[in-house]
């Protein structure tokens, strides 16, 4: 296997082998991408052996639950109680059933729901409004038998009787966002003094998806052009923007047709996996950066590539190591697209990293000399004027080290207070801007009914029929009224609402007797009235059959996890003050997104605390000593700590996409320090200092260091923090977060690099240098 010098001096006797053999593994990985498939589902962030999945799919089973639902809200300005709103929802509603994907049978609307009256000593169930009334009567009649139903109110008629809503179940593999637009091109044609909205996780979800495929087809490109411009202003050579630019491309080729070709969809993580292999891709910078330094000096191009790559082919390599153990620890992940998009990074990381020994050599071979010179001259550090700015911030730090050192602890103070207020919370539908149609529709839908977020408490008891009990019911109805009055629980609703309004409609609809029969017996007779004469869902929903379980649902009015944990621990506490036998077990898509925020609560400490190890490891072993590593260490830990401080204080929750950042950041960050701390202890050698004793000459190579490398440095942050700037103007808030978070990290990370290593190499010098020792 060739060395890094062998490669390189390879790479330059055959150009032209390389660009054929890079050009042909390209063409093979892009034959996979267009098998790309997207997935948004957040059932499948979980493999498909957790147990939550395994428990929410045998209580969908259970009780014939649809998967998704979409809500349909229609608000009139003073009432939907009027005879041209009722036919537009009756309209609606059967032009809704004809949509493909749409599960009909079970839609609810005014038409569709059912309503349970007494009918010469039996039930009689039909649809609530099968004939729109004709007479103010026979309005007064339906908002009647309407407020009097507790299943009807704050379910398909809000208390202010100005919204009523359509639910929507879905088809097992049923798009929701292409049911969404077919739903609003039929709300389209029932314009008039109703606004609509369409609300539910399926819409959110599947809004998001497309939304996301759209992105990662823009801002690849647009940060390509970004870092092509700025590559260029810096360099002034179209050849080597030219080479950095298809370095990245071919990099994100390679990847994202690695793991299509493997069979992997993709998700919200690997939909940016494209702009974080662009920025990865700009440590090739510090190759450029040293390669005109050492051009201008030597003004030989051979021998110049060459001594570049022994010059910095040391830190680019253990940077791109640092890099890809940061990504790596994503592999330790509970979370399926987290595995993946580390798995996708790392080999992105390693596969440009092999170009920077081999493709971007070769490039540099082709060049013409007479271009790079002309580019090369401005690159004196006594002449730019980067470098000497670059050069006095180091020196401000290495001559005041105590007063620096001191601000940095300052701030670590009051960082840490923010630290400890962050929240994780991955809500869908907040991930979409305030002013989109998906939350203005989720907010409108929660404040006027019950909620478009559904979570479902599991009662289990220890014997069939169980569930007929009157102490049963009284005590599922006793856990109901405890709930709502949790203020973001909107509506529950279980087996008791049909057996009391049962009850009820069977005494010639007397409100006393809307309550649980005193008979086991009588509760028998009515579910089995109920069930010969209703649709099979109504009661499938929230009973088992042999009667051991019951299913309460519960409609919350945001799609926060803190919601449903509020549930699981109302729940938990209305047990303990009544003890029972029966046993409660939270499901549904609610209680998956709390596990689910849980999990990513744990991979983020978890992967968090692998990657502080990884890295170490990575320093001690590039530095060859445990002390730098820990010095190395200063800058990423003050960058994380001062942005993580920052959102905290801030009050920004940490969904998935910044939390699996918590893990990147330590890999990515500390690729400075290396640069940094590498040539430094080069540049010592060189000159032959004894750091331990000569502060002045020292100091003299730390300016050196700020000045040269540290240009290299500044432009990696610079053309980092520019690819990621694109997501800044995303409509998805996490790409905005995490294109806030790394242009934020980068930035701030070669500042302190910069500013702080100085200060900290000269405070402990006496540790870190043995008298006579260069380095």
């Amino acid at each position: 296997m060739m060395n890094k010098n062998r490669l390189v001096e390879f790479s330059i006797a055959r150009p032209k082998f390389v660009f054929a053999a890079v050009l042909l593994v390209t063409l093979a990985f892009a034959a996979q991408l267009p098998r790309i498939r997207l997935d948004t589902n957040p059932k499948n962030m979980l493999p498909p052996t957790s147990d939550v999945r395994v428990w929410n799919d045998s209580v969908d089973q259970t009780f014939a639950l649809y998967e998704d639902t979409i809500v349909v809200g229609v608000v009139h300005p003073k009432s939907v109680l009027n005879q041209r709103t009722l036919a537009k929802v009756r309209d609606i509603t059967a032009a809704i059933l004809k949509i493909k994907g749409v599960a009909g049978r079970d839609v609810s609307s005014f038409t569709t729901i059912d309503n349970v009256t007494a009918e010469g000593g039996g039930l009689r169930v039909a649809p609530l409004v099968s004939r729109i009334p004709q007479s103010d009567a026979e309005l007064q009649a339906l908002r009647k038998t309407l407020f009097e139903n507790p299943l009807f109110v704050d379910r398909i008629i809000s208390r202010d009787e100005r919204t009523t809503a359509i639910y929507v179940p879905l088809e097992k593999g049923a798009n929701g966002k292409e049911v969404a637009d077919r739903i609003r091109e039929i709300l389209v044609k029932h314009e008039g003094e109703e606004q609509y909205h369409v609300a539910g996780d399926p819409v959110a979800r599947d809004t998001f998806g497309a939304e996301m495929f759209r992105l990662m087809g823009i801002f690849s490109p647009i940060a390509g052009m970004i870092m092509f411009a700025a590559i260029y202003v810096m360099f002034r050579n179209l050849a080597l923007a030219v080479t950095m630019m298809v370095v990245a491309m071919v990099a994100v080729v390679w990847t994202m047709g690695l793991g299509i070709g493997l069979g992997f969809p993709i998700h919200i993580m690997s939909s940016m996996a494209p702009v974080f292999l662009m920025a990865i891709a700009t440590d090739s910078i510090h190759i450029f950066n040293e390669f005109y330094f050492r051009f201008r000096e030597k003004k030989d191009k051979r021998r110049a590539i060459v001594e570049t790559m022994e010059a910095v082919g040391r830190p680019v390599r253990y940077t791109a190591l640092a890099t890809a153990a940061g990504f790596a620890v994503l592999l330790f992940m509970e979370i399926v697209p987290v595995k993946v998009f580390g798995g996708l990074i790392v080999f992105g990381t390693i596969a440009l990293r092999l170009f920077s020994f081999s493709l971007i050599p070769a490039v540099l071979t082709i060049v013409r000399p007479e271009k790079i010179g002309a580019a090369a001259a401005g690159e004196d550090i006594a002449v730019s004027r980067t470098a000497r700015a670059l050069a006095r911030l180091g020196a401000w730090g290495a001559n005041r080290p105590k007063a620096t050192t001191a601000v940095g602890l300052a701030l670590i103070v009051l960082a840490l207070l923010g630290v400890g207020r962050i929240v994780v919370n991955n809500n869908m539908v907040a991930w979409f801007k305030a002013g989109s149609d998906v939350r203005i529709a989720d907010t409108v839908i929660n404040r006027a009914l019950g909620g478009t977020s559904l979570g479902y408490v599991v009662a289990t008891a220890g014997e069939p029929d169980a569930i007929k009990q009157p102490d049963t019911l009284r005590y599922i109805e006793g856990l109901q009224r405890y709930l709502e009055k949790l203020p973001l629980v909107g509506k529950t609703t279980s087996v008791v609402d049909y057996v009391k309004r049962i009850n009820r409609v069977l005494h010639d609809d007397d409100a006393k007797f809307e309550a649980v029969p005193g008979a086991a017996d009588t509760i028998a007779q009515y579910l089995f009235l109920f069930s010969m004469s209703a649709k099979p869902s109504d009661l499938d929903n929230v009973v088992d059959y042999p009667f051991q379980r019951a299913n309460i649902w519960v409609q919350l009015k945001t799609w926060d996890a803190a919601a449903m944990q509020d549930v699981i621990r109302a729940t938990e506490e209305y047990r303990r003050l009544n003890p029972t036998a029966l046993d409660f077990k939270p499901s549904g898509i609610a209680y998956f997104n709390l596990v689910w925020n849980h999990e990513v609560l744990w991979d983020m400490v978890k992967g968090f605390l692998l990657a502080l190890v990884a890295v170490f490891l990575i320093l001690a072993f590039d530095f060859r000593s445990p002390k730098w590593a820990l010095i190395g260490y200063v800058p990423l830990l003050f960058t994380v700590l001062l942005i993580y401080g920052v959102v905290g204080i801030a009050g920004k929750d940490f969904d998935m996409p910044i939390s699996v950042l918590s893990c990147l950041s330590l890999g990515m960050a500390v690729d400075f320090s290396i640069h940094f701390i590498s040539r430094l202890r080069q540049r010592l050698a060189e000159t032959n200092t004894d750091a331990a004793r000569d502060l002045a000459a020292l100091k003299e190579a730390l300016a050196w260091t700020a000045a040269r490398p540290g240009k290299g440095i500044m432009r990696n942050a610079v053309l980092f923090a520019a690819a990621f700037s694109v997501m800044l103007f995303a409509p998805l808030t996490p790409y905005i977060t995490v294109g806030a978070f790394i242009v934020s990290m980068m930035l701030l990370s070669a500042l302190l690099t910069i500013l702080y290593l100085p200060a900290l190499i000269v405070l402990m010098r006496g540790w870190l240098f043995k008298t006579g020792e260069a380095k």
